[in-house]
């Protein structure tokens, strides 16, 4: 068994590429997920927050009626205090006994009308509030049905893509393992800062692929040669010459095959 230090650099290289092709292969499956797992994130963000909007409105209805509750209690108590003036306004000894009775009387009886209008407004604001829980739950229920949907959906997808990107992600880590640690640092931050996650990419009609930068021929020879690992200057991406990129590719497929 072959110690870390005789591993050559056209191993080194073997395996950073195949740690590229396996990466590129999640990447994939990711991408026919899409947008998915986020939409139906938030749906379930949105249906929450319509439950929580919709108990809140209960919550107020309650609270309304409540108020209500205590305002009719109001009107009781008024009533009874009216009826308690005009009884002692019978056995009164002057007028200014009667008067004072009166101004009593007078009040309790502004008191049951402010309460009477107020319990007027409460139930105007019930009315709205039950109309707004009405719309919010016809509103829920369209969204339910709607992030069923999606979910069925991203379910779907899982159970065709999860067994394979577990099983990718685990192959990911393995290969990490037999690079040194300064390698797979800068394969990942290569991969972070490029658009397609493509940190190790094969040389292509004389250019890095996917780039239109030519590299010299002097270049493409050490790239050939395997001896050192060369980045592209335009790009930063680590270059493999196509005939190892082949025999990798070649070598990935029977492993995703049988995934």
């Amino acid at each position: 068994m072959a110690t870390k230090k005789e591993v050559t650099v056209e191993d080194k290289l073997r395996a950073l590429y195949d740690l590229q092709l396996i990466d590129s292969r999640v990447d994939e499956i990711r991408n026919v997920r899409g947008e998915l797992p986020l939409e139906v994130q938030d749906l379930e963000d949105e249906v929450l927050g319509l439950k929580t909007r919709i108990d809140k409105l209960k919550t107020d209805v309650e609270t309304v009626n409540y108020e209500i509750s205590a305002k009719k209690n109001l009107i009781d108590e008024a009533k009874a205090l009216i009826k308690k003036y005009a009884d002692q306004q019978k056995n009164v000894r002057n007028s200014r006994e009667f008067n004072s009775l009166s101004k009593e009387v007078e009040f309790q009886e502004l008191e049951i009308q402010l309460a009477e209008k107020n319990i007027k407004e409460f139930k105007v604001q019930i009315e709205q509030k039950k109309e707004v829980i009405a719309e919010t739950k016809e509103k829920l229920s369209e969204r339910e049905a709607h992030l069923k949907h999606k979910k069925g959906e991203l379910d779907a997808i899982l159970s065709e893509t999860e067994k394979e990107e577990k099983a990718l992600l685990a192959k990911s880590q393995k290969y990490e393992k037999q690079i040194e640690e300064r390698l797979v640092k800068a394969y990942k931050r290569i991969r972070h800062n490029v658009k397609n996650g493509l940190a190790v990419v094969p040389i292509e009609r004389g250019a890095s692929g996917g780039s239109f930068f030519t590299i010299p021929p002097q270049v493409q020879v050490e790239i050939a040669s395997r001896k050192k690992i060369i980045t592209d200057e335009h790009s930063g991406r680590i270059l493999v010459d196509s005939g190892l990129a082949e025999e990798e590719q070649e070598k990935m497929k029977k492993l995703f095959n049988n995934i």
